[in-house]
C-alpha cells in the first residue's frame, strides 16, 4: 500500500485508501484475508455478524499473514462492527439478546477481540442506526465507553443514509463518528449531502458495493474511453477517481489478479479534467 496515499481521520487515525471487505466469504475467509494482506492490502473490514461475516476467519487469516509477512499488528487498519439485534440471524446472535443495549455492545466487542486475536480495534462501527433515536444514543454511548477505555481508536457508523440522522448523531455524540460507511449507488444520489458533511467535518467516507452497484458506470463510455486511453481496467479508473475525491472504497475480490490491479491504482493519477468528467456520472 502506498504510504503517502493514506488518509487521516479527525480522530488522528491513519487509514489506507483501499480496504479489503470480508462479507460473504464464510469458510474461505481466512484464506482470502491472508491472500489480500500478502498482495499488499493493509486495511480489513469485518463485522461481528455471523449471518454475513466469519469474523473468526478474519482473525485466523490476519494472524497467519502477520507471521508470514513479519508484520506487527500496528501495520494493519482493522475495523469491525456491532450489529443491532434486528441485523442478525436469530439462531446465530453473538451476544445475549435479552441483555441491555449497553451489555450487548460490550459482549459483541469482547467476542470481536477474541475472534480477531487482537487487544484493540482501529475502528468500531455501528452496523446500522437503530430506529429509535434514544436507543441509537444509548448504543453510541456504550461504544464511546469502549473508545475511552482504549478498546478502539475511533468510532464509525454504517448504512446511515439520512443526512439529518447522521448530523443528529454527530452533534449529540461526545466522541464524534470518524467514519461513515455506506453503499455507494445511484438510489441514494451517491450520498452527496452526506459526503459534503463528511468533508467539512473530516469524517472519512467509505464506500461498499462500489463496483457491484454501478454496472452502468463501469460499462459506460466515459469510464470505458478513459480506461482505454490510460491502459487500465474500468474498475481501476473508477476506484482511482473515488480515492482522488477522498472516498475510501472497500473491495471484496477473491482474485489475486484483481487485488493487485486494485492496489495498482496508485501507480497513476487522473487529471482535474478527467475527474470532472467522471464526477458528472454521480449527478
Amino acid at each position: 500500500m502506498i504510504e503517502n496515499a493514506y488518509l487521516e481521520s479527525a480522530s488522528g487515525v491513519r487509514m489506507p485508501p483501499l480496504i479489503y471487505g470480508t462479507a460473504w466469504k464464510q469458510e474461505r475467509t481466512a484464506e482470502w484475508v491472508e491472500l489480500a494482506l500478502t498482495q499488499g492490502f493493509r486495511g480489513i473490514d469485518t463485522a461481528c455478524q455471523p449471518k454475513h461475516y466469519h469474523e473468526a476467519g478474519v482473525g485466523a487469516g490476519l494472524a497467519t499473514a502477520l507471521t508470514r509477512l513479519n508484520l506487527d499488528r500496528a501495520a494493519i487498519y482493522l475495523q469491525t462492527k456491532f450489529t443491532p439485534l434486528n441485523g442478525h440471524d436469530p439462531l446465530r446472535i453473538p451476544y445475549d439478546p435479552n441483555a441491555s443495549l449497553e451489555q450487548q455492545v460490550a459482549q459483541s466487542f469482547a467476542v470481536s477481540l477474541q475472534n480477531l486475536r487482537t487487544d484493540y480495534l482501529d475502528c468500531l462501527v455501528l452496523h446500522s442506526p437503530l430506529a429509535d433515536r434514544q436507543q441509537l444514543l444509548t448504543v453510541w454511548q456504550a461504544m464511546q465507553t469502549i473508545q475511552r477505555n482504549g478498546g478502539t481508536r475511533q468510532l464509525g457508523i454504517s448504512n446511515c443514509y439520512d443526512p439529518e440522522l447522521f448530523e443528529f448523531l454527530y452533534q449529540q455524540a461526545e466522541v464524534k463518528p470518524a467514519v461513515l460507511q455506506n453503499r455507494f449507488y445511484a438510489d441514494t444520489g451517491y450520498d452527496k449531502a452526506l459526503r459534503a458533511f463528511c468533508r467539512t467535518n473530516r469524517v472519512i467516507y467509505q464506500s461498499f458495493w462500489t463496483l457491484t452497484a454501478n454496472p452502468k458506470i463501469l460499462t459506460g463510455s466515459v469510464v470505458a474511453n478513459l480506461a482505454e486511453r490510460l491502459g487500465r481496467r474500468p474498475a481501476q479508473v473508477f476506484f482511482r477517481f473515488l480515492t482522488q475525491i477522498g472516498i475510501v472504497p472497500l473491495t471484496g475480490t477473491t482474485s489475486a489478479d484483481h487485488m493487485r490491479e486494485d492496489l495498482a491504482i496508485f501507480d497513476f493519477e487522473l487529471s482535474e479534467a478527467e475527474c470532472a468528467e467522471l464526477a458528472t456520472l454521480l449527478d
